[in-house]
């Protein structure tokens, strides 16, 4: 994974490979006011003990600071991502309703769609109406993984990273 910090937060949290991951990188530099460098500070220090953790079946929650990047929009929705718990989902509806906004489903699925921290902010936990999987970044396998991951379901050494 591709992990970008600010001194304030957790910025770009995304699988390498991944379609887009150049725009939103892109995207943060420019609004962080620059390109990034290669290092580790105490935000990706975290990050990496934190995911571990969470890949390990050891965490539920994330303690990792955040400074995203996008809309006003588009970090309510990316905060109402955040209160969905560990091993559950919501629809887009459902995400659209718990921002009262009932029908800005599709506006809800576009800002998700734009969410630059994957896992922590866990988009992959929000399904279609009907149950199904439907659109993540980092492609249906992984979302399905990560959903198996928090439900008990996945065995380490069958994860698709």
């Amino acid at each position: 994974m591709l992990a970008v910090a600010s001194t304030n937060g957790l910025c770009l949290l995304e699988f390498i490979g991944q379609q887009g991951i150049e725009r939103e990188l892109r995207q943060v530099e420019a609004a962080r006011g620059g390109p990034s460098c290669a290092g580790v500070n105490a935000v990706l220090a975290q990050t990496g003990t934190e995911l571990a953790q969470y890949f390990a079946g050891r965490r539920e929650c994330f303690g990792i600071a955040l400074d995203l990047v996008g809309t006003p929009f588009q970090q309510q929705a990316w905060r109402a991502l955040c209160a969905i718990p560990y091993g559950q989902t919501r629809s887009y509806a459902e995400q659209a309703r718990a921002i009262h906004r009932p029908s800005a489903c599709r506006a809800v699925a576009a800002a998700n769609g734009c969410n630059k921290v994957s896992i922590i902010v866990p988009c992959h936990r929000v399904i279609g109406s009907d149950g199904g999987l439907t659109g993540f970044g980092g492609g249906l396998l992984r979302k399905q993984a990560l959903l198996a991951l928090e439900q008990g379901g996945a065995q380490q050494g069958l994860l698709p990273w």
